[in-house]
């Protein structure tokens, strides 16, 4: 079979150590009832480990030229090859659904279908992605550090964490320029309203340079006066930037703003 190149624009860094999926398998927790959503399969080295160690895979592809290399799981019985873009398609209709998300994320588009899935798949109870290291310290970063952003209040909101384990830029071809990490999370409930408070977060980190109240003024959240009232009903300082509150407070900051 043709070699295949990866295409640096699609983000694709093609998993060829099969030393890894055991880590893998660990982390996920798979069993053989799981019905697994895997998100950029590349040529197929986990996807045939997860349909041999659960019930299901969902395995969605972007890359068409990858086609005769998955062919032979596409025929699998419990394997559904899905063509498309993560982000367009409805992951929400699949069937039967999904509840585990295993997969060498592509690394261009790792964090916005992760925020997506948060809400978006709620059948999903547990995450085992490859990602970039710096993004997975970031879906788990503390307020005041560097790292702390809107989809770290957002993640640790709905899920905690459950594993994390460095990657050597060696199991990859070709190897990427960044540390890797395999990152494990499993969901807790959503708070109520889950729509609005990701609206409050994504507004009060849109302007990371002014104060809280600040930038729900120019997201269009509030008025900084109301935001002001809001923050002190809840024990927070008027000029609080969005960094410092943990992310149970933007629960209660979307509920005194009601």
């Amino acid at each position: 079979m043709t070699r295949v190149a990866p295409k640096k624009r699609l983000g694709q860094h093609f998993l060829v150590d099969e030393n890894l999926l055991g880590v893998i398998e660990r982390l996920a927790e798979l069993d053989d009832a799981d019905v697994v959503l895997e998100i950029g399969p590349g040529l197929g080295v986990l996807t045939r480990r997860l349909a041999d160690r659960t019930a299901h895979v969902h395995a969605v592809e972007l890359d068409r030229s990858l086609e005769p290399h998955l062919a032979q799981l596409a025929a699998r019985p419990n394997v559904d090859l899905h063509w498309g873009d993560a982000l367009r398609l409805d992951l929400g209709g699949l069937s039967p659904s999904p509840c585990k998300l295993v997969a060498n994320l592509p690394y261009n588009v790792a964090t916005p279908i992760i925020a997506e899935s948060l809400d978006g798949l709620p059948s999903i109870e547990l995450w085992c992605v490859m990602v970039q290291r710096e993004v997975a310290d970031r879906f788990f970063a503390r307020p005041a550090t560097k790292a702390y952003g809107a989809v770290s209040v957002l993640i640790q909101l709905a899920a905690r964490r459950t594993g994390l384990h460095p990657v050597s830029r060696t199991v990859f071809r070709p190897p990427p320029n960044v540390e890797s990490a395999l990152l494990a999370f499993r969901r807790v409930e959503l708070p109520e309203r889950f729509a609005e408070i990701r609206r409050v977060v994504q507004a009060a980190f849109g302007h990371r340079r002014k104060t809280l109240a600040n930038s729900l003024d120019l997201g269009g959240v509030a008025t900084r006066e109301r935001v002001v009232e809001a923050l002190v009903a809840i024990g927070q300082g008027p000029n609080v930037r969005a960094e410092a509150l943990e992310p149970e407070a933007f629960v209660a900051l979307e509920q005194a703003l009601r």
